[in-house]
Order: C-alpha cells, then sequence, then structure tokens
C-alpha cells in the first residue's frame, strides 16, 4: 500500500545515504527510487550546498526524482533542481559579526597541531560558514585519519566549546559538520528549517534518518523534533536495513 501522499522520509546524505563524501552506491540508489519512493514521499536534507549533494546522490538525474531536495539544512530548498527559497547568513547577522566570527576561527585554527594541514580552512555558503581544522581540500586518506584524531582528541568538539564561549550572544549556532567540520549558522537554522517548507502539505508523518544525533550533531534537532520521527542510523547499509523493516521490504 503506497503512502506517497501521507508519508514523508527526509534522509541525512553524509553517513546515512553515503559514506562521508563519497557517493552513493548504485544498489542502494536503486533500492531508494525503485523500493522506497513509490511507498512513501521522499527528501533529502543536508549541511551541504547543492552541487556537493549533487555530486554525491550521483547526478541530478538522480536527485531531481526526489520529492525535496533541501541544502544547507534547507535554508536553499530544490525542486526538480529549481531553487524555491534561500536566505543569506550575511544579511541576517552582518558583516561585522561575520568577520569577528572568521578572524577569531582563523587564529584558533592555526594554533591547532594536526596529523595534517591542507587548505580551504573556512568556506562560507549560503545560510552558513564551515570551519574545517583539517582544510577542506584534504584527500580522503587525510580527511579519514582527520576523524580518527579528531574522535580520539575531540578536537571539534573542544573548538564548538571555545566558538560558544567566544560568541555566547551571538544568535549563532555552532554544531559538529559532517565528518571534518564545524558549521556555524542562525539559531534555528539548523535541519529542522526545512520542515517549514513541508507544513502545508499535511503529512501525517514524517520520518527523518540521520546519523549525527547526538547533542552537538548536525542532525539532533530535527531527529528530536516533536514533528518527526527520529531514526537513528549508523551507515547507509544500516539505513537500507531500517528502510526495509519500516516498509516491510523484502
Amino acid at each position: 500500500m503506497a503512502f506517497r501522499k501521507t508519508i514523508l522520509y527526509l534522509f541525512d546524505v553524509d553517513g546515512t545515504l553515503t559514506k562521508p563524501r563519497q557517493v552513493i552506491t548504485e544498489e542502494f540508489k536503486i533500492f531508494l527510487l525503485e523500493k522506497v519512493k513509490p511507498n512513501v514521499s521522499i527528501g533529502l536534507v543536508s549541511g551541504s550546498d547543492y552541487s556537493k549533494i549533487v555530486e554525491q546522490m550521483s547526478g541530478e538525474h538522480v536527485t531531481n526524482q526526489f520529492d525535496y531536495v533541501f541544502c544547507e539544512n534547507g535554508v536553499m530548498h530544490y525542486q526538480q533542481g529549481v531553487l524555491k527559497s534561500t536566505q543569506s547568513i550575511l544579511q541576517y547577522i552582518g558583516e561585522e559579526t561575520l568577520q569577528k566570527v572568521i578572524n577569531y576561527s582563523l587564529g584558533y585554527m592555526s594554533k591547532l597541531q594536526l596529523p595534517a594541514k591542507r587548505g580551504n580552512f573556512v568556506e562560507f555558503r549560503s545560510s552558513m560558514i564551515n570551519l574545517c581544522p583539517v582544510g577542506r581540500s584534504c584527500t580522503q586518506a587525510e580527511r579519514e585519519e582527520f576523524s580518527r584524531y579528531d574522535i580520539e582528541h575531540k578536537v571539534r568538539a573542544k573548538f564548538v566549546e571555545a566558538l560558544q564561549r567566544e560568541f555566547p550572544n551571538s544568535k549563532l549556532t555552532f554544531a559538529l559538520g559532517g565528518q571534518i567540520s564545524v558549521d556555524v549558522f542562525p539559531t534555528g537554522w539548523d535541519k529542522t528549517y526545512c520542515l517549514q517548507h513541508v507544513a502545508d502539505e499535511n503529512f501525517d508523518e514524517i520520518h527523518f534518518f540521520g546519523d549525527k544525533t547526538t547533542p552537538g550533531g548536525n542532525d539532533h534537532e530535527i531527529y528530536n523534533d516533536p514533528r518527526t520521527i527520529g531514526h537513528k542510523v549508523a551507515s547507509p547499509e544500516d539505513t537500507q536495513g531500517q528502510l526495509k523493516q519500516c516498509l516491510s521490504i523484502h
């Protein structure tokens, strides 16, 4: 029995549908579009920008088949490749505050001794700033090395705490983003932001699948929101297993 009009399944991308910053497997992509989509409406909600989501989902011909694509936590809302709505962090908090955060962050990151440091430590997006201690231009091996180091030494968690102390009344939220970075965005512009875009659809149930659901993770707010039914996953394989259970797919 299909519930496409009444039930929505929203998916985080990194660590939920794909390995971090990797492309979705062909088998899982077919499973989502041919087994899940006929039963329920499906959407993506990621902290990444549109081009990164398209890349990870293996092309626009794939992302266009999702009913909703919410980039940068839903602040950038796409349907069928068309931008439906957007917001700007610059307009919201102003150049002065933005520069204070960037300057402090560059100073903080400059003092960190890590296994490797590369380039692109600050990435400015429409709705957020992405801060990356290892540098976003690191290789996949360097990314994984930093991730292991971070799990042990809590580099990003300490960075978040320092930012919270430095900017206590800034109306900004500092959260762990993906595997190697920290996201900075206006408070309330977390992944729950995307739910306003589907409020008029009157879904009976909205399910959310994500891996970073603990406090400080960028799936935490939407996972715990009363408007959603949260599913914590450990990997793309786990997501697929839970979907089979939820939808009785054999």
